[in-house]
């Protein structure tokens, strides 16, 4: 898609910004045009979230100048932001799910007479807005019993009744599926066709030649270049973002399966999983493909004791362990990565301390009292194995990016002596680096003798991880391909229900 932009509606200036030790942004500059979508990309800790923050009045800047519309202005609050037009939509939405669609798109603007709110008003206010995006729901409905799609739409509408002028996206499709991505990019063209400036930040690469016009590479705190998407290559992109070659991302390892750790024997659940066989070795990463809905998540949950099984075995060193409950599995020495890991695992209110050591809690307590001393000892042992970037154990997990979130719920089963790993979308929502990273200690497990169960939507990472790769359909598994022989299209044929 080629987007024409319109003038430029806002200029961020040799942004600088630093942290007790870290300089985050080192003369920033970033200028978006009316009418675009304006993708910016960078690792983990490139900048991204720092420049945003600064935009959108979360942080201060150090240095430079932003400057809207030819006019400089000062950003000093999250309402600044506001009143000037621009709006920030999070991977968390700002959302009050208990209030109603309308009550969410018109909060803190609600049309009142001495105190009293004109609910006719509200819901004719909020109905106008939906339209502007194309969202058909009826007002009264509670947000809490939308889709996550449709929550986004909200929140755009949301941010076009206060007449947002520039529109900063957040990893808007990390939880959506191929059908809601395009219902979103439908909005997304539907807004820019209307003047607004979008900024996008995603790292699914495949993506932004779709929605973006232009990409900002940031690298280091530094911005190293601004292109046309239409221009340059994804090759080119993750050049300049890691200052590597794409074949370097799935790292090289030494591939000597040994005896077998897991084994599935005609497994399955009323959750939607029927009959199905597998088997993990020490030292293996086995691949677990398929569209989505083909049953790969319940099967994980299953195998965790998170849901009941109906039928089958699950046997850890030929033993039957059929987990009843997640604390079976752990006692067997499974651990589950899960989907979505800032809601199923981690809690976010904790420290990183806390966080590695919940599973862990008994080996470390005497009479019912947990020792914090070894709480603490076993934490800072795993985040400096692993390479976890926190200022302490004690940080707060909420404050970590996506990438390192994901390192601490895999320390969490380290330090609980796991042996089998279920990873589900082990690399969702992070950056080229931290996925390089995450494929480095996946490698440094198995070398170990772990096995890994990984499941993930991404074909490239499939063919590149996997010693062996199962492809499931309808809950069922419809093949199983040596990763040496296999290629997409053998994968999506399976997968599809094609394959001979």
């Amino acid at each position: 898609m080629t987007l024409q932009g319109g003038g430029a509606v806002l200029e961020m200036r040799a942004i600088s910004k630093a942290f007790p030790g870290v300089v985050a942004l080192d003369g920033v500059d970033f200028h978006l045009r009316a009418g675009e979508v304006h993708v910016l990309l960078g690792e983990n800790g490139a900048g991204k979230s720092t420049l945003m923050k600064i935009l959108s009045g979360a942080y201060g800047r150090d240095a430079g100048e932003i400057v809207l519309d030819g006019q400089p202005v000062i950003i000093s609050s999250p309402r600044d932001a506001q009143v000037l037009g621009i709006a920030t939509m999070y991977q968390e939405l700002s959302l009050v799910p208990q209030l109603t669609v309308a009550e969410n798109i018109l909060l803190g603007h609600e049309p009142a007479r001495a105190g009293v709110i004109n609910r006719a008003k509200l819901r004719e206010s909020a109905r106008r807005a939906l339209q502007d995006v194309g969202l058909d729901v009826d007002p009264d409905r509670r947000v809490d019993r939308l889709g996550i799609a449709e929550q986004q739409m909200v929140e755009v509408a949301k941010a076009l009744f206060r007449r947002a002028r520039v529109l900063v996206m957040d990893e808007p499709t990390s939880a959506l599926t191929a059908r809601e991505i395009q219902r979103l990019f439908d909005v997304i063209r539907r807004v820019t066709a209307s003047g607004v400036a979008v900024v996008y930040i995603s790292h699914r690469m495949r993506e932004l030649a779709e929605i973006g016009t232009r990409v900002t590479v940031l690298r280091d705190g530094r911005a190293v270049g601004t292109f046309p998407l239409s221009d340059i290559s994804f090759d080119a992109l993750i050049r300049l973002m890691a200052n590597r070659e794409v074949r370097d991302h799935f790292p090289r390892r030494r591939r000597a399966p040994g005896n077998e750790l897991l084994r599935l024997e005609h497994l399955s659940a009323v959750s939607g999983v029927h009959d199905v066989s597998l088997t993990v070795r020490q030292g293996e990463i086995v691949g677990l493909a398929g569209l989505l809905g083909a049953g790969r998540t319940e099967l994980a949950r299953v195998v965790f004791g998170a849901d009941p099984s109906s039928g089958g075995r699950v046997l850890m060193h030929g033993r039957e362990i059929t987990p009843k409950t997640p604390r079976d599995a752990i006692a067997a020495g499974i651990g589950l990565l899960p989907e979505d890991r800032k809601r199923q695992g981690l809690v976010l209110a904790l420290s990183v301390c806390e966080n590695i050591g919940l599973p862990s809690l008994a080996r470390w307590s005497r009479l019912g009292i947990v020792s914090d001393r070894r709480e603490w000892a076993a934490a800072e042992r795993w985040v400096t194995d692993l390479r976890i970037k926190t200022p302490s154990v004690a940080e707060r997990v909420v404050r970590l990016s996506g990438g390192t979130q994901q390192k601490v719920v895999l320390a969490r089963w380290l330090a609980a002596d796991a042996r089998l790993l279920v990873m589900d979308e082990p690399t969702r929502g992070v950056d080229v680096g931290a996925k390089v990273e995450i494929y480095e200690l996946m490698n440094r497990l198995t070398d170990a003798g772990a096995g890994i169960l990984m499941i993930s939507s991404e074909l490239p990472e499939v063919l590149g991880m996997s010693d062996r790769i199962y492809v499931m359909r309808h809950g069922r598994i419809q093949a199983e391909l040596d990763a040496t022989a296999a290629t997409e299209e053998r994968v999506l044929q399976a997968a599809l229900g094609l394959a001979s």
